[in-house]
């Protein structure tokens, strides 16, 4: 048997070359689409053999369900830590919704491939992994509402506001925005979008008090 600290050095060593895989899948289906991508050229851009992609995936299509998962789990991840930081620090429930729309334009910029291909995902129907596209997406927008929730009970929100719509709007919102920026104004800074978002999310959100 493996000694544990041997089966940890195997964990993280698998856990590169997925994270290899995953970048070069996103990159090419990015750039040629999904049906056009073939495990030979994901293996190619990540730099190990095809049979390497098979022993982490069962198919290209399975990559890119875990792809899907791991990249929204990604970004939640970042929304639930800027929102527990906010109230650590004392912030109001307001400061953790302009927080969270920060730590998506944050990951939006660093993973920009990644976010055209969640949206356009979003708008498809007939794709084996919708079910699990479904999944992660309320994960994401779970964190929101959540937010949203504990300022309705404490009094900082209306009770009138319609939280699940609320929340799906906030984050389709830094969604539609950042690939905005990221296709048609990319001269503009990630401060300078926050900004105009931040505006609009005090003028909305805390106005509805």
């Amino acid at each position: 048997m493996e000694s544990s600290s041997a089966a940890s050095g195997g964990s993280t060593r698998r856990e590169a070359t997925r994270q290899k895989l995953y970048e070069a899948a996103v990159t090419l289906i990015a750039e040629q689409g999904f049906s056009a991508t073939t495990v030979d050229e994901i293996a190619e851009r990540a730099g190990v053999a095809k049979g390497t992609v098979y022993y982490n995936f069962a198919s290209k299509s399975v990559l890119f369900e875990e792809l899907l998962r791991h990249g929204v789990g990604l970004l939640t991840a970042s929304l639930r830590e800027a929102a527990e930081r906010t109230a650590r620090e004392g912030g109001t429930k307001v400061d953790a919704l302009d927080a969270m729309i920060r730590a998506g334009l944050v990951f939006i910029d660093r993973y920009p491939a990644f976010t055209q291909l969640y949206v356009a995902e979003l708008w498809r129907t007939n794709r084996a992994w919708q079910s699990t596209l479904m999944v992660v997406r309320q994960q994401a927008v779970a964190v929101v509402e959540d937010v949203l929730r504990d300022g309705v009970a404490g009094g900082e929100f209306s009770d009138e506001i319609d939280v699940p719509l609320t929340a799906a709007a906030l984050v389709g919102m830094v969604l539609v925005a950042a690939l905005d920026w990221k296709s048609f104004q990319p001269e503009r800074s990630l401060d300078d979008v926050h900004a105009a978002l931040s505006r609009l999310l005090q003028g909305r959100v805390s106005g509805c008090r």
